[in-house]
């Protein structure tokens, strides 16, 4: 898995590389991104991949990614949410309880509303925004078909995250985040993280 893993990140960091702000008629809008965060290094001083995500619906990746990016809405992004998490747990904030609460829905809205101070949510959502914006860089494949996309994000975590020479610095942000899996696994995802990784024949067939 570590050779795998590897050739991934040798691949990936060759790639023309995205920071904040970005030129969205540069990005395919079908495809799978991966994303660096800084001070995170991995297999021979290269960047550490820290996060591996795409998107299900048509020609929705440069949407994807400004979801990430720019859109404060820690509902319509589980990668922001995740950072706000890590923020809030860090400073031992009790308003972690309330943005945990996913208000999407009209019943949700009218169920909790009155309980949250938006104000402070507007805040901690420029503070996850001001760390993204600031830590992250990125590159992307195309990748046209739905199925392929999944099929390909999948092992791609997978890899990463069972890889023995990928773990995080003793000063990786996401150590403060309250989820285990994002601690243990170096990466911003709790999905994917132990499943069958990428062989050989897949590696050659990413067609970067």
């Amino acid at each position: 898995m570590d050779n795998y893993c590897g050739q991934l990140h040798q691949l990936f960091n060759k790639m023309e590389r995205f920071t904040f702000p970005f030129d969205k008629q540069s990005i395919p809008e079908n495809g799978i991104y991966i994303l660096f965060e800084k001070g995170e290094k991995a297999h021979n001083g290269l960047d550490r991949i820290v996060r591996v995500g795409t998107h299900t619906g048509v020609n929705q990746l440069r949407s994807r990614l400004f979801q990430h990016f720019v859109q404060e809405n820690k509902d319509r992004s589980i990668f922001r949410k995740n950072i706000g998490r890590a923020l809030l747990n860090r400073d031992k904030d009790p308003f972690i309880e309330k943005w945990e609460l996913d208000l999407t829905t009209r019943s949700a809205k009218d169920k909790y509303s009155s309980s949250i101070d938006f104000d402070k949510q507007k805040t901690i959502e420029k503070e996850v925004s001001k760390y993204i914006q600031n830590n992250f860089s990125f590159v992307v494949f195309q990748v046209d078909e739905k199925d392929r996309r999944l099929g390909t994000e999948s092992p791609i975590i997978s890899t990463v995250s069972q890889c023995d020479s990928c773990g995080p610095s003793s000063d990786w942000f996401g150590l403060h985040s309250p989820k285990e899996k994002i601690r243990k696994s170096g990466l911003w995802l709790v999905n994917h993280l132990y499943g069958e990784g990428l062989s050989k024949e897949d590696i050659n067939n990413l067609n970067i």
